[in-house]
C-alpha cells in the first residue's frame, strides 16, 4: 500500500473517531416539527413569578408512598394572541430550579434533589433549562374537560420530541393563562434511564407533567 493511501486511511479513521466522539457529548435531537410562529398580534410575556410546572414521579407500585411531587420554575416565555385566540407559544423551563414538596425531611428533601440534578437524570449542570414550542393549536373535541389541544416539540436533557397536552386556555382583561391536563411523559426517551434495585422498588418510566402558566400583554 503506497504511504499516500495509508495516510488518507488513517485521516478517515481518525475524523470517524471525531465524529463518533462528539455525537457522545452532544444528545440527539429528533422528530421536532416546524414551530408556529406568527407576526400578527399581541405579545404577552410569561409571568415567571406565577407560573410554574408540577412533576410527579411514581415507584411502579402507583400510591402515596412510593412517590414524589415537585415543582419547576419557568424562566422565560411569551406567546402571541390574535383576535382573542392563542397564536403561538414558547416556553423555557429552569430545570435547576426543581423542587420537592413531599419530603419534609431536610436531609432526605436535599438529597433526592441532588440525586435528580445529577447525570441518573436531568443533567442539570450541562442541561438547565427545557423547552416547550407550540407547533399547533386545535379546538378540543366536544365534551371534553379541555377547550384547547396543543401540539409541540418538548426539549429535556438535549433531546427533542413532539408532544401533546390538553389544555384550558383563558385570555380576558390582558392576562392569558393556559393550564395543561397532567400527562405521563416517557423519561426513557429522553435518555433518563437510571433505576433502582429491585429490592428498593423499581421507578416508573413515566414522569407526571402539568404546565401551569400565567402570562401577562406586553404594552
Amino acid at each position: 500500500m503506497k504511504k499516500s493511501t495509508i495516510i488518507a486511511a488513517f485521516l478517515i479513521i481518525s475524523a470517524s473517531i471525531v465524529i463518533i466522539s462528539c455525537g457522545k457529548d452532544k444528545p440527539v435531537t429528533s422528530e421536532a416539527n416546524d414551530v408556529l410562529t406568527t407576526s400578527n398580534g399581541q405579545i404577552y410575556v410569561v409571568d415567571t413569578m406565577n407560573s410554574r410546572a408540577e412533576w410527579k414521579g411514581f415507584k411502579v407500585i402507583k400510591s402515596d408512598n412510593t412517590s414524589h411531587i415537585g415543582t419547576l420554575k419557568f424562566e422565560s416565555g411569551e406567546v402571541t394572541v390574535k383576535d382573542n385566540k392563542l397564536e403561538s407559544g414558547q416556553f423555557v423551563i429552569d430545570m435547576t430550579s426543581i423542587a420537592n414538596e413531599d419530603l419534609k425531611k431536610t436531609e432526605d428533601n436535599t438529597k433526592l434533589i441532588g440525586h435528580l440534578k445529577s447525570a441518573d437524570f436531568f443533567e442539570t449542570d450541562k442541561f438547565p433549562t427545557a423547552s416547550f414550542e407550540i407547533t399547533k393549536i386545535s379546538e378540543a373535541p366536544a365534551g371534553s374537560d379541555y377547550n384547547t389541544v396543543l401540539d409541540g416539540n418538548l426539549t429535556l436533557k438535549g433531546i427533542t420530541k413532539p408532544e401533546t397536552f390538553n389544555a384550558n386556555v383563558k385570555i380576558k382583561d390582558g392576562e392569558l393563562s393556559i393550564a395543561t391536563e397532567p400527562k405521563d411523559i416517557s423519561r426513557d426517551e429522553f435518555g433518563i434511564k437510571f433505576q433502582m434495585p429491585a429490592a428498593e422498588g423499581l421507578i416508573k418510566n413515566e414522569i407526571n407533567v402539568q404546565m401551569k402558566v400565567k402570562a401577562i400583554e406586553k404594552k
